[in-house]
């Protein structure tokens, strides 16, 4: 992971995600925007300390970027763990999570640590937490309260140094209250909380980050890098986003593949564009339609 200025403004990113077994949904993010600004002033302060942090924002809004920055900004020493709770096997999940002594699972003479154990001294990242069934939930928070875990098929806990980031894209207290997320649970990791905006509530960093992809994927596939037209980037600012930085990397990555010429053109970006169908129309309407549509609007 980079941290590094551009446009002005700092980008987060997560160069070798291909190269990772865990996949990185959201590759970068930049602070340009107010709201992005704060957010990283809120990251820069909380990343040092011990707490424990949740971290909430819709799929694909870069929250495992945020995750791992506050890893490597807290100076632990230990391995960075990523585990996505929705993949985790509920027949397995104690062996999964806490690991196995010798012997206790298939009769195997081999132990695990599990994904607790790996990240001892490091950080552990579970993805959509809520995911985790309830059961699994009230030994977590006594491993975190505890600073031990007990191994499936072991006599004896075994001491962790273990801080917990949790990345959820639902309301937990909600989940609370319809008793499907373990309350002390909630209060516990509500003590360092980042809100991630999605990439529509964020409107300044749309086509910072839209250059940046179109700088990646230019260089890539070894092709020029065109300029975003002014139509282009109305359509882009305008865009709701609702799949967030992937998104916009993946509609960047079309339009890059598919323009002719120096410029990347509204018709390029496979997006929805209401104001130019409405030009379109004005362009061809009579008067009786422009009348009607005075009327409407």
């Amino acid at each position: 992971m980079s941290l590094h200025e551009t446009f002005g403004q700092p980008l987060l990113t997560f160069p070798d995600a291909e190269k990772s077994p865990l996949s990185i949904r959201a590759k970068a993010l930049v602070f340009v925007d107010p709201r992005s600004r704060q957010l990283r002033n809120d990251l820069e302060q909380l990343a040092p300390r011990a707490l424990p942090v949740l971290i909430r924002g819709e799929t694909g809004s870069g929250k495992e970027l945020l995750a791992r920055h506050i890893h490597r900004a807290s100076d632990r020493t230990g391995l960075f763990v990523s585990v996505n709770c929705g993949a985790i096997s509920p027949t397995y999940a104690d062996a999964e999570l806490f690991g196995y002594a010798p012997g206790a699972h298939n009769s195997s003479a081999s132990s695990r640590a599990g994904w607790f154990g790996s990240a001892n001294g490091g950080t552990l990242y579970l993805d959509e937490i809520g995911d985790l069934p309830l059961a699994i939930q009230v030994k977590l928070l006594a491993a975190l309260e505890t600073h031990e875990v007990t191994r499936v098929g072991a006599h004896q806990p075994s001491p962790v140094d273990v801080r917990l980031v949790a990345a959820t894209s639902i309301d937990l207290a909600q989940a609370v209250s319809a008793g499907k997320f373990h309350e002390r649970l909630y209060h516990y990791l509500s003590e360092g909380r980042l809100d991630l905006p999605a990439l529509r509530e964020r409107p300044g960093d749309i086509l910072s980050l839209a250059e940046y992809f179109l700088g990646i994927y230019s260089q890539r596939l070894n092709l020029p890098v065109p300029f975003i037209s002014d139509s282009a980037q109305r359509v882009l600012e305008r865009h709701s986003w609702p799949g967030n930085t992937r998104e916009l990397e993946n509609v960047i990555h079309f339009a890059l593949l598919v323009s002719t010429g120096e410029e990347i053109q509204p018709e390029h970006l496979n997006l929805p564009d209401t104001l130019s169908q409405i030009e379109r129309f004005i362009k061809g309407a009579t008067a009786q339609e422009l009348t009607a549509l005075k009327q409407l609007l």
